[in-house]
């Protein structure tokens, strides 16, 4: 749906809106809301290190619905990729700072950690399935090897800490109703209640849908969240809790060849099962896919502009549940000290479902949903499943003893996560018989299964001396991880015990104030990534390779050098940094074949990376009511050494551009407020993107746009329309969606979403 359209598209979901503005509510009111001189990005005044903070203020601008991760895009270094609108699609979005992947940077909720926050995660769960960005307070980035204190053991690149707005201390309910482009619906309402002596807490419910913008199929997600906050004595008691239930279908995963040959609207054939079987048959005329042949009567030639079986498949989708709970408690030890402590608990329930024409259908295996026998069919549905027990305590406690601020942390986690590749039937070569939004129940084959059970100490020590105008930094922490592995059914993968320890991780870094506005800062951070225990990495090759490497690999390491500038005043604040990160023993999995058929991985070290760029960001109220926020990045982020195999073959890799690393990255944002009305126009640019290991493939830099506007119409009622791709560019939003190959083109891409619009009316009381 394009903006000429929206007006027309509201009329017919007037009924939705109407909902959402009907119930007794009225807006935040004047005293609850935030200064309109507060900073929307604060730039780390005072830290030792790169650090940035986007507030709530800023994080309201976003497309209601919008992942929390949306929240950083504009900052310097940080690179979001998504295809969707909204960032949520999880197959598609993912972070990268610093030319670091996601995986390898630290994730946390109000402390709570979020694991490597990878589609598979093993350790935790993405941070849109963990609070709706209505309730986030702040997201603070730190570009670097991240903060010290952080529940994480793979933040090499850096560390995303998310916060959860506090309740209100009185009765307070918002109501907000979203409708737009593709037929996306969103409902939100959060109830508030509580005193300023006493429980104060509040509890919300969010619900939203959206078609896919190309081929057929659906993303919803439910998702409820609650927070609660007891005074006790001069200390507090507060609580989480969180629970989100989100399918997705998928979009097809394209290749450079495939663009060219079908189209940037082209994608998996649901809900036509019967082309699906078509191309699963002549797949199988052509022996391409190893299975017998199912339909001779089909040919050997695709329809169309087809070429191959992996160009289109019937269905594939992506299922998660999550429920979170954490309870902590915080207070001061007289005037200098204070200590606080957390504890949580979280269960995922989750898999990846794919229309594999790789496997048929058994004649007389019983259908994956509901009752029955399948008939055959030569499509089978293929999944890989995650079942995630985890629960941890961590806490700090800090001392002021004469210029001497200490802080002494601790954090355990006992994770218990089982992983499986699971087969179901269709019922027949003309019914599916299973639908992709539901979880199957009866497989006819399970190619592997294992327990991984793994348990993590960290602790860190850190010294703050502040010797004005100096303050310097000193600190370290030091983790073990325990890895374990129990085959259920092994498919040729390793069991086995495994661990990576490395106890003194060294933290330093001071900051110089020149004035009250100007101050200089450097650091130095030494970090240690701990080995994930999923089928993968060090677990995806056979228990002979593993049992030879296992005693001698090395984990990932890096060094960050850091060094800035940074002015404050009441117009203009800004930052100019320089950095350096040295990434040593870089471990790759490589697949020995198509991603898609789950050919077993192995583990390749591809030497070291070394990165090198200039950060700069600039926020200006140059006018009354306006404001304009900048940032650029440079980066130059290469593969340091070649890599040569167990048989002597060379891959040359040095000097080559790390993947998914943009050398150019330039954001603005153009803010207007005036207390009603007020509107928020943003650019986004990067250069080109390389997708294979030695370059030689590569999509070209892209700019898009975003716009949003709102009224605020009355105390208690307001509205906000956003436009996201603003001037409809065609584009590739990810890539290495599908794994990252050494050379050649590779169906690893996700089309950027076309321009997409939506109205929003918020009420409350």
């Amino acid at each position: 749906m394009r903006i000429a359209s929206i007006f027309r598209t509201v009329s017919g979901g007037a009924s939705v809106i109407a909902l959402a503005v009907s119930a007794p509510a009225m807006a935040q009111a004047p005293e609850d809301a935030e200064s309109d001189d507060e900073a929307i990005i604060v730039f780390g005044q005072g830290e030792t290190r790169q650090v940035q903070e986007v507030s709530a203020l800023d994080i309201q601008m976003l497309t209601p619905g919008a992942s929390p991760i949306k929240a950083i895009e504009k900052l310097p270094s940080v690179n979001i990729q998504a295809s969707d609108p909204f960032g949520n699609y999880e197959w598609s979005t993912r972070v990268t700072i610093r030319s670091f992947t996601q995986d390898k940077l630290g994730h946390t909720l109000d402390g709570i950690p979020l694991g490597n926050m990878q589609y598979g995660n093993f350790n935790g769960l993405h941070v849109s399935r963990a609070i709706s960005s209505e309730n986030l307070g702040s997201v603070r980035v730190t570009q670097g090897a991240g903060a010290i204190g952080s529940q994480a053991t793979n933040n090499l690149g850096g560390a995303l800490e998310y916060a959860s707005m506090d309740p209100l201390d009185h009765i307070a309910v918002d109501v907000h109703g979203t409708y737009g482009s593709n037929q996306t619906m969103r409902g939100f309402v959060r109830v508030n209640m509580g005193s300023a002596e006493g429980l104060r807490g509040y509890v919300s419910y969010a619900y939203g849908t959206t078609d896919k913008y190309k081929g057929d199929g659906t993303q919803d997600q439910h998702m409820v969240n609650a927070k609660a906050i007891l005074p006790v004595g001069e200390g507090q008691i507060d609580a989480w809790f969180s629970y989100s239930d989100r399918r997705e279908q998928d979009y097809q995963d394209m290749s450079l060849d495939m663009l060219a040959r079908l189209g940037y609207e082209f994608d998996n054939t649901f809900p036509d099962y019967a082309t699906g079987v078509l191309y699963a048959d002549i797949g199988n005329n052509r022996g391409e896919t190893g299975a017998a042949i199912s339909n001779a009567a089909a040919g050997k030639v695709y329809p169309g502009n087809v070429t191959t079986v992996d160009d289109a498949y019937y269905d594939a989708s992506g299922l998660r549940k999550d429920t979170v709970g954490a309870i902590g408690y915080s207070t001061p030890l007289g005037e200098t000290s204070d200590i606080a402590i957390k504890g949580y608990y979280h269960h995922n329930e989750g898999m990846g479902l794919w229309a594999t024409p790789y496997v048929p259908s058994p004649i007389g295996a019983p259908i994956g949903q509901g009752s029955g026998t399948s008939t055959g069919s030569p499509i089978s549905t293929r999944t890989t499943e995650y079942d995630i027990s985890r629960y941890g305590v961590f806490g700090s406690a800090n001392f002021e003893i004469g210029f001497n601020k200490l802080t002494v942390g601790g954090w355990y986690e006992h994770n218990e996560f089982n992983q499986a590749r699971r087969f179901y039937a269709m019922a027949s070569r003309t019914e599916p018989g299973v639908d992709y939004r539901r979880y199957p129940e009866h497989p006819f084959f399970t190619q592997w299964e294992f327990d991984f059970t793994t348990n993590t100490v960290q602790y860190y020590v850190q010294d703050t001396i502040d010797l004005d105008p100096v303050k310097i930094n000193v600190g370290w922490k030091g983790f073990k991880v325990t890895n374990k592995a129990d085959a259920i059914i092994a498919g040729g993968f390793p069991a086995g015990k495994f661990k990576t320890e490395d106890w003194f991780q060294p933290h330093v870094g001071a900051v110089l104030a020149l004035s009250d506005q100007a101050e200089l800062f450097a650091g130095f951070s030494q970090v240690t990534a701990a080995f994930p225990s999923v089928n993968g990495s060090i677990w995806g090759t056979t228990q002979a390779g593993f049992d030879a490497i296992k005693d001698t690999i090395k984990p990932e390491s890096s060094d960050t050098f850091e060094l800035g500038a940074r002015y404050s005043s009441g117009s203009f604040n800004g930052l100019l940094g320089v950095y350096m990160v040295k990434f040593h023993d870089r471990l790759l999995s490589v697949s020995s074949g198509a991603a898609i058929i789950g050919s077993p991985s192995v583990l390749q070290n591809v030497g070291s990376v070394r990165s090198v760029g200039v950060e700069a960001a600039a926020d200006w109220r140059f006018a009354t009511n306006w404001s304009l926020f900048a940032s650029y990045t440079y980066t130059d982020a290469t593969y340091r050494d070649d890599v040569v195999d167990g048989k002597g073959g060379v891959t040359h890799l040095s000097g080559k551009t790390v993947v998914e690393a943009p050398k150019h990255m330039i954001k603005g944002v153009l803010n207007f407020d005036d207390g009603s009305a007020y509107a928020n126009f943003s650019v986004n640019y990067m250069s080109e993107r390389f997708f294979n290991y030695l370059n030689d493939r590569s999509v070209d830099g892209r700019l898009t746009a975003d716009f949003s506007i709102g009224y605020r119409m009355t105390e208690h009622l307001e509205f906000q329309f956003n436009v996201s791709n603003l001037f409809d560019q065609q584009y590739i939003g990810t890539i290495n969606s599908a794994g990252t190959g050494n050379s050649g083109d590779r169906q690893t891409l996700l089309v950027g979403a076309p321009q997409q619009a939506f109205i929003t009316l918020k009420a409350g009381f």
